[in-house]
C-alpha cells in the first residue's frame, strides 16, 4: 500500500518526507535519546536532538549513535539565552554562591525533600550553562555537520553565517512577531511560532493569534507551528493557519524510544490539560510542566526565582534527589496542554504514522462538513 501523501515546500528545504519535525526537547538527553530522534526521521520526518542539557561530548555521542541508526536528516536543538546571571562556571561554585546568596531557597529545596523523606543528591557533572558551554557545544554541532540547527531560546545571529556556508538549515523558536522577525534578521531559514500551549520554555501568546501574525510578519520565510499538536487536527489546523509544517514534542514523550521515566510518561497520559501549567520553579525561566506537589509547595513558600544559571542548578539537583528516589511526583515534567488528548503509550513510528494519517482525514472532514461556491 503506497505511503500517504503530505508535502509543503518545508519538506523541499529539509530534505524530508513529511513536514512533521520532533522538537528538541532538553531533561538531559532522556526526552530525545537517539533512538527517538532516528525513529522520526526514520519514519519520514526529522528527529532533533535536545542538547541543551548534555556536555559536548555527550552531544558528540548522541549524534553519532543516531548516524548508525538512520542516514536520514536529524538536527540538535540547544538554547542560546541572551542574558545570564553573573555565576560562577561550575556547579559546586554555583552551589557555593546559592548557599551564600540565596540561603532561602537552599533552605527550601532542603526542607520539601526531608518532608518527603527523599535524601539529598546533586548532579554529578560540573556543567553550567554559560557562554563558553555553548560555544563548545555549538562547535560540535559544526563539526559533526548535521543538517538542522534548532535554537530553543535566544539568538543566533553569531552562528548563522558559519552554518549557511556548509549548507545547515537553522530553526529560530519565537513566541511573538518581534521574536519571530528578529529571528529572521539574524539569517535564519525557518521561524517556528510556539504559542503559550507548548511545553518546556513558552511564550505568552497562544497559537490561534501567534501563528497567523508570524506567517505574516515573516512571508516568504517558511514557518512552523508549536504548541499542543498531539494529532491530525493540530497538524491540519496550523497549516490552514499558514505554516508549512509542525515541530511536535509532547505527543512523542509517551512513545516508547522515549527515555523519561516511565511515572512522568503516566503523569501526561493521566492529566488534564489544566494541570500543566507555567512554573518557573525548575529552571528560572517560564516553563510549561506538570503541577505537582514540587510546585505547590513553591507557590506557597512566597520566594521568587532565581535568574538562570542559579535556579537551574537548584532545579538539577532537586530532580537527581527525587529520581534517585522514585519520587516523580517532585520531579519536573515539561509538557503541552494537548497532554490531555493523549491515552497510550505507542511506539514512535506508530504516533508518527498516526499524525500522518490522522491529517488526512482532518483535511477530508473539512471538504465534507463546508461547503464553498
Amino acid at each position: 500500500m503506497p505511503r500517504p501523501l503530505l508535502k509543503t515546500a518545508l519538506c523541499e528545504i529539509l530534505g524530508i518526507e513529511y513536514p512533521i519535525l520532533l522538537a528538541g526537547m532538553g531533561s538531559r538527553g532522556k526526552a530525545t535519546p537517539a533512538e527517538l530522534v532516528a525513529a522520526i526521521s526514520e519514519a519520514g520526518g526529522m528527529g532533533c536532538i535536545g542538547g541543551s542539557g548534555l556536555t559536548p561530548e555527550e552531544i558528540r555521542s548522541v549524534i553519532r549513535k543516531v548516524r548508525t541508526l538512520t542516514d536520514k536528516p536529524f538536527g540538535v536543538d540547544l538554547l542560546l539565552p541572551a542574558k545570564l546571571a553573573e555565576a560562577a562556571k561550575t556547579r559546586s561554585e554555583v552551589r557555593r554562591q546559592l548557599r551564600e546568596k540565596f540561603p532561602e531557597h537552599v533552605a527550601f529545596a532542603r526542607r520539601v525533600l526531608a518532608e518527603h523523606g527523599v535524601p539529598e543528591r546533586e548532579v554529578a557533572n560540573e556543567v553550567v550553562i554559560s557562554d563558553t558551554l555553548i560555544a563548545a557545544q555549538l562547535e560540535v554541532v559544526f563539526e559533526e555537520r548535521v543538517s538542522m540547527f534548532a535554537a530553543g531560546l535566544g539568538d543566533p545571529s553569531g552562528m548563522v553565517p558559519r552554518a549557511r556556508a556548509m549548507g545547515m538549515k537553522v530553526l529560530g523558536l519565537a513566541g511573538t512577531v518581534a521574536n519571530a522577525q528578529r529571528h529572521v534578521k539574524a539569517g535564519v531559514d525557518i521561524v517556528v511560532a510556539q504559542g503559550y500551549e507548548a511545553g518546556g520554555h513558552t511564550g505568552k501568546i497562544a497559537n490561534f493569534a501567534l501563528l497567523p501574525q508570524v506567517v505574516d510578519a515573516v512571508s516568504p520565510v517558511p514557518v512552523l507551528a508549536a504548541g499542543s499538536i498531539v494529532d491530525g487536527r493540530g497538524v491540519a489546523a496550523a497549516l490552514s493557519l499558514g505554516a508549512m509544517g509542525v515541530w511536535v514534542g509532547t505527543a512523542f514523550l509517551v512513545a516508547d524510544e522515549c527515555d523519561i521515566a516511565d511515572g512522568m510518561k503516566e503523569q501526561i497520559l493521566k492529566g488534564r490539560a489544566q494541570d500543566f501549567d507555567i512554573q518557573r520553579i525548575y529552571t528560572g525561566k517560564t516553563m510549561r510542566c506538570y503541577r505537582n506537589a514540587m510546585v505547590e509547595a513553591w507557590a506557597k513558600s512566597g520566594l521568587d526565582p532565581l535568574p538562570m544559571p542559579y535556579q537551574k542548578i537548584l532545579g538539577d539537583d532537586i530532580n537527581e534527589s527525587v529520581a534517585a528516589a522514585g519520587k516523580w511526583e517532585l520531579h519536573s515534567n515539561p509538557a503541552g496542554q494537548g497532554s490531555g488528548l493523549l491515552t497510550s503509550r505507542k511506539p514512535a513510528r506508530q504516533i508518527f504514522e498516526e499524525l500522518v494519517d490522522s491529517t488526512h482525514r482532518a483535511m477530508h472532514a473539512l471538504q465534507e462538513r463546508v461547503r464553498l461556491q
